[in-house]
């Protein structure tokens, strides 16, 4: 209706129309030609889409997916808006206007054999229905009229239905979108799985080494108390802060968040992560940690927790030393343990670890290596600060 007020005006203005209600079809059809290009205008805007969209979804019984979501993006998909926008518009205002006029048309049409006054009126002249039997003829007249704009509005709603998916669906930029936006939730996903795999294989490992270490001194002759309540304090301060990291994993991926590059523990927490991985275990610092950048900092945490993981779960209780060096424009981490007597049962499939550390690494454009040397398993890796 806007645009066909606006049309009018314009119509009246060079036409000499009969302003906007009145005029004969010429202009009335004229002010519908003046605002088409008008909707098609207005309907570039990106913001378009989004209630265009809307609409079909209600209207046409399309499925959802075959639309594109969000606003236009490029010209190309707002050419196509535009089209959908003009088609519809155009289209329904044949429709409505066919709706308001023709069915009281029809009734006055087929009241015309009842009433003489209006066989004796202008419609009845037009109609030249004055004479039996054909005065009746007016009434299936009538009768073919209501079911042609019942069939106009059901062939207009066919087509516009066909026609959605091609004008409102997906272009290669929305489709490009939606892959970037598929491989942002999966690497989301995927390092939401590396934080959990680390913090709760390391935690669980830890867990099973001090209780075992305990329970073996508690069965020895002379008991070393002293050891088990340190054992036992580690099960704790590990289990605690395991349950932190799996409680704030699990919070994002209910909400559907994406796991934040900064989010966990750093190396501030190295000391924590070692005195609840065994007494066997030692530390060397240098440098200092805290002159690390964040994301450095979280992933050379990881790094140290999943090898000491390993180092768990392979070394049978030996002794591990972890030395970090953070003197230099790279984080250094070097994790040793001595070969056990027998090598360890390897998975079917291999594990996550090592690959998960050497990703890691990569992301930050660092490098890792691990293997036997010089007598014993040296788990090593380098990112730059």
């Amino acid at each position: 209706m806007p645009y066909w007020l606006v049309g009018t005006v314009v119509v009246g203005l060079f036409g000499g129309g009969g302003g906007l209600t009145g005029g004969d079809l010429r202009t009335q059809f004229g002010a519908y030609a003046v605002g088409l290009p008008l909707a098609a205008v207005t309907a570039l805007f990106p913001l378009t889409r989004p209630m265009s969209v809307a609409a079909a979804r209600t209207l046409c019984g399309v499925p959802a997916e075959r639309f594109a979501d969000g606003p236009a993006r490029g010209w190309e998909a707002r050419a196509r808006t535009a089209g959908w926008f003009t088609l519809h518009l155009g289209a329904g205002a044949l429709v409505s206007g066919a709706s308001l006029a023709l069915p009281p048309f029809a009734a006055a049409v087929a009241a015309l054999p009842f009433s003489p006054s209006l066989r004796a009126s202008e419609l009845g002249a037009y109609w030249g229905l004055d004479g039996f039997p054909w005065v009746w003829a007016a009434v299936p007249a009538a009768v073919l009229m209501l079911l042609a704009l019942a069939g106009a509005a059901a062939a207009t709603g066919a087509l516009l239905a066909r026609r959605a998916p091609r004008l409102l669906g997906p272009g290669p930029a929305d489709l490009l979108a939606a892959a970037e936006r598929r491989a942002a939730e999966a690497e989301s996903r995927n390092r939401l799985a590396r934080e959990l795999h680390d913090s709760v294989g390391h935690a669980l490992s830890a867990v099973t080494l001090q209780a075992g270490a305990a329970r073996r001194v508690l069965n020895a002759e002379g008991p070393d108390l002293e050891f088990v309540r340190e054992a036992l304090t580690a099960i704790e301060e590990t289990t605690r802060r395991t349950v932190g990291e799996l409680d704030r994993a699990l919070g994002l991926l209910r909400r559907g968040e994406e796991v934040a590059e900064g989010v966990g523990p750093g190396l501030d927490a190295l000391e924590a992560l070692v005195r609840g991985a065994g007494p066997r275990v030692a530390l060397a610092v240098a440098g200092t940690p805290e002159s690390v950048p964040e994301a450095v900092s979280r992933e050379a945490y990881r790094i140290v927790q999943e090898g000491l993981t390993n180092a768990a779960r392979h070394a049978g209780g030996a002794p591990v030393t972890v030395r970090l060096d953070v003197r230099t424009e790279e984080v250094e981490i070097v994790v040793e343990n001595p070969l056990p007597e027998r090598p360890p049962v390897a998975r079917p499939h291999g594990g996550r670890g090592l690959p998960g550390i050497a990703e890691r690494a990569r992301l930050l454009g660092g490098t890792t290596g691990a293997g036997p040397a010089d007598g014993v398993w040296r788990l090593a890796a380098r990112i730059p600060r």
